[in-house]
């Protein structure tokens, strides 16, 4: 089976379900993915090495103007220069405005449409405009409002309601689309996975960095953005430290928003607990992961609300995969990830929930040792993505009639 996959992602992707699931573990399967992707950087057109198939890649211009609208103008060039060639399906990843063309062609082509839908894009832009044109710019303000209602009526009128099959990021979001009126035999939830062939406790060594010598370590992965609340962690390390004053917070990742890095600092000075942080920045994965390995607890704090309820957040079953206890708090996929597989706990969002959670938990070290014993092998059959390659397979499998042999 051979796909063409657009994807809004700039390539190379850091998404581990369009790096691993489709460059990795879907070709083992027979399926074959040509990514039709805009470079990342200058000159990755030239570089690209795709282990699903061919990168088709277009450029960057100039201006924002101008790489904005790049994307389009290279779907059109594509669906026209490979109009003979024989692809078994489409396949749009979180672009409603890109499917509208791809789903046209693949009707005149009589070929199968996929969507892809990791995030609810027509609602971001309208969240984003909720904030108003004093706090965007008027600019940015009337840009979301209009790909917001242009999303809205493309993508649920049109291209929802046509797609041969929706693959969508989890449970609550195919509930969410099930209300927008989509049928749930036409979706297929795919959450995020590991790749346990480069994750797991096997294969990861624990950081050897002094500073963290005679620390009781609590980790932190991922991104540090004003949405993910890391000041409410700085809250609760300022609680645990009354009991546990040997507890080191690590946070393996960063933000580019240079003046909300800055706050956080301060934020962390004015409570107390700077010299309780230890800041990595990024850190390539592998090195990240090692810091996860020197830990007890790994946190992942997930604000709620419609947007982000729907997403399948990989730092739990990362965190699982590396034999982790997970502390987490009630968003949909987390809170029942650790609910399953009992490798972790679920607390309040507040710095007084998850501060008496993390100090219950390190006061118990014989329960944390059982926590991170559930979990890999929880990952290993229910969130590796070898695990979930075998089920998108067999859904290609079953919607082209054979052509996919999982």
């Amino acid at each position: 089976m051979k796909l063409l996959y657009f994807t809004r992602d700039p390539y190379p992707t850091f998404r581990a379900d369009i790096a691993v699931l489709f460059g990795k573990y879907l070709p083992r399967h027979g399926i074959q993915s040509d990514i039709v992707a805009q470079e990342n950087e200058p000159g990755d057109a030239q570089r690209a090495s795709w282990g699903g198939g061919k990168a088709l890649l277009c450029g960057r211009g100039g201006s924002r103007a101008i790489t904005a609208v790049m994307p389009i103008l290279h779907t059109l060039r594509v669906l026209w220069r490979t109009r003979r060639t024989p692809y078994d399906a489409y396949q749009v990843r979180d672009n409603p405005l890109q499917a509208a063309f791809v789903l046209a062609a693949a009707a005149l082509r009589r070929r199968p449409f996929f969507y892809w839908m990791s995030f609810p894009m027509v609602e971001a832009y309208f969240e984003l405009a909720r904030r108003g044109p004093r706090s965007i710019g008027w600019l940015r303000y009337l840009y979301a409002l209009f790909r917001g209602h242009l999303g809205k009526g493309i993508f649920y009128r049109f291209v929802a309601m046509r797609a041969t099959h929706l693959f969508v990021q989890s449970e609550q979001m195919a509930a969410d689309m099930v209300a927008a009126g989509v049928p749930r035999e036409r979706m297929t939830p795919v959450p995020m996975g590991v790749d346990l062939e480069t994750a797991s406790p096997d294969t990861v060594p624990p950081a050897d960095d002094p500073r963290l010598a005679g620390r009781r370590i609590v980790a932190y992965l991922g991104t540090l953005e004003r949405t993910r609340r890391v000041d409410l962690l700085f809250e609760a390390l300022a609680r645990v430290r009354k009991s546990i004053p040997e507890v080191l917070l690590v946070l393996a990742g960063d933000t580019p928003d240079a003046d909300h890095r800055a706050w956080l600092r301060s934020r962390a000075e004015e409570l107390g607990v700077a010299d309780a942080v230890l800041w990595t920045g990024w850190l390539p994965t592998a090195e990240a992961w090692r810091y996860l390995r020197a830990a007890e607890l790994g946190v992942s704090p997930f604000p709620r609300g419609f947007l982000l309820d729907s997403c399948s957040p990989t730092k739990a079953v990362e965190y699982m995969a590396l034999g982790l206890p997970a502390l987490v708090n009630d968003q949909p996929d987390q809170a029942a990830v650790v609910a399953e597989s009992g490798a972790g706990l679920c607390a309040p969002l507040t710095a007084e929930g998850f501060a008496e959670a993390i100090a219950a938990l390190l006061a118990d070290r014989a329960r944390l040792a059982a926590m991170a014993a559930r979990g890999p092998a929880y990952v290993a059959g229910h969130r590796s993505y070898d695990i979930i390659a075998r089920r998108v397979a067999g859904t290609y499998d079953r919607l082209l009639g054979g052509a996919a042999h999982a």
